[in-house]
C-alpha cells in the first residue's frame, strides 16, 4: 500500500466508487468493516464526500479507509431497509428544484416539503421555473405569482428554458465555483437544463411518458461533473416524491419562515396554528398576509401520519 490521500467522490455505483485526486481518478472500494460510526445508512460513502484511501498497486484499485465530515446532505429512505436511509449526495453549496406546472406537475405541497428539508439542513435552493417556452398566459400569470410569494418569504426564483436559453446566463453564474445539485421531478428538465449549460457533458435523457405523464429519467447512480474548473454539477437520480427524515412534527412550523415570523405573536407558546384560539398565523392567512396555500400545505405536514418518506435534504 502507498501512503494515504485524499480525494473527491464523483461517482458511486453501490460498490464502487470513482474517486477524483489532483493528479488522476482512480476507482476505490470500501475496507470490509468500514462504517459511519452512528450513521444508518445503506451506503456510508456517497458523490461530493471527501476521502482518505490508499492505492494498491498491484490491484490497481484504492481502499477507503475514512471519511471527512460533512457539512450537509441529501438522503432518501431506503427502499428495501426502512430504518435507513440512502445518501444521494454531500457536500453540496446550492440545489436547483426545478420546476414545472405541468408535464408533469409540480405542485405547491412538493414544492413545500423540499425547502421545508433545505430549511431544517440549512441548504440554500433556487426555484427554476423550466420548460417557459411551453407555456400559455395563463400559465405564466401562476408562474408570477407563485415567484412573487416565494421571492416574498425570502427564496430566489427563475425562469430558465433549455430551448430559449432563456435564464441560462444566470444559471451559469449562480453554478460557477460551487457544487450543484439538480432536483425535481423526473421529466422537469434536470438533465437538459445541465446539458445546455455545458454540452460537452453527456447526461441520459428520455422524453415523457405518455401514459402517466411523470417522465422517464435514466440515471440509476448520483454522479459528479466538473464542468468547468472547481465547479461541480451532481446529477441524481429523479425524485417522485418528497418527504421528512428526522423532523418532528412540533418542528414543522419552524422551517416555514412566513409562518415562524408570525407564530411569536400567538397566545400559547406551543401554538400548532390549527385549532388554538387567538392564533396569530390564522389571522394573518385570513388577512393575506400567509399565502392561503402554504397554510394548507402546512396542515397537511401537522396532519401526515405513516407517510412513505422518500428524500430529504440534511
Amino acid at each position: 500500500m502507498a501512503n494515504t490521500k485524499k480525494g473527491l467522490v464523483i461517482k458511486s455505483t453501490g460498490s464502487f466508487y470513482r474517486v477524483k485526486t489532483e493528479q488522476s481518478i482512480i476507482d476505490c472500494k470500501i475496507r470490509g468493516k468500514f462504517r459511519k460510526i452512528g450513521f444508518r445508512s445503506t451506503n456510508p460513502v456517497a458523490v461530493g464526500d471527501f476521502v482518505w484511501y490508499d492505492y494498491d498497486e498491484k490491484n490497481k484499485l484504492g481502499i477507503i479507509k475514512d471519511i471527512e465530515d460533512r457539512k450537509n446532505y441529501i438522503v432518501r429512505k431506503s427502499i428495501n431497509l426502512s430504518k435507513q436511509i440512502h445518501i444521494i449526495a454531500a457536500n453540496v453549496d446550492i440545489v436547483f428544484l426545478v420546476v414545472t406546472l405541468s408535464v408533469p406537475e409540480t405542485t405547491t405541497m412538493f414544492i413545500d416539503r423540499f425547502l421545508l428539508g433545505s430549511e431544517a439542513y440549512h441548504i440554500p435552493v433556487v426555484l427554476l421555473f423550466n420548460k417557459m417556452d411551453l407555456y400559455e398566459e395563463e400559465d405564466i400569470e401562476r408562474i408570477n405569482y407563485l415567484i412573487s410569494v416565494y421571492n416574498k418569504i425570502g427564496y430566489e426564483c427563475k425562469k430558465v428554458s433549455a430551448i430559449t436559453g432563456n435564464g441560462l446566463d444566470y444559471l451559469t453564474e449562480k453554478m460557477t465555483a460551487k457544487v450543484c445539485a439538480f432536483a425535481g421531478h423526473s421529466g422537469v428538465g434536470k438533465s437538459s437544463l445541465v446539458k445546455a449549460i455545458n454540452k460537452d457533458i453527456e447526461l441520459k435523457i428520455e422524453e415523457i411518458s405518455d401514459i402517466h405523464l411523470t417522465g422517464k429519467h435514466t440515471t440509476t447512480f448520483a454522479e459528479m461533473y466538473e464542468w468547468k474548473k472547481d465547479s461541480y454539477i451532481i446529477d441524481t437520480p429523479g425524485i417522485k416524491a418528497f418527504g421528512l427524515i428526522d423532523i418532528e412534527k412540533e418542528e414543522i412550523a419552524h422551517y416555514f419562515p412566513d409562518i415562524f415570523k408570525i407564530s411569536s405573536d400567538c397566545k400559547f407558546q406551543n401554538c400548532t396554528h390549527s385549532h388554538e384560539p387567538q392564533c396569530a398565523v390564522k389571522k394573518a392567512v385570513e388577512s393575506n398576509e400567509i399565502e392561503e396555500f402554504r397554510y394548507y400545505n402546512y396542515l397537511q405536514m401537522l396532519e401526515d401520519e405513516g407517510e412513505k418518506h422518500r428524500l430529504s435534504l440534511r
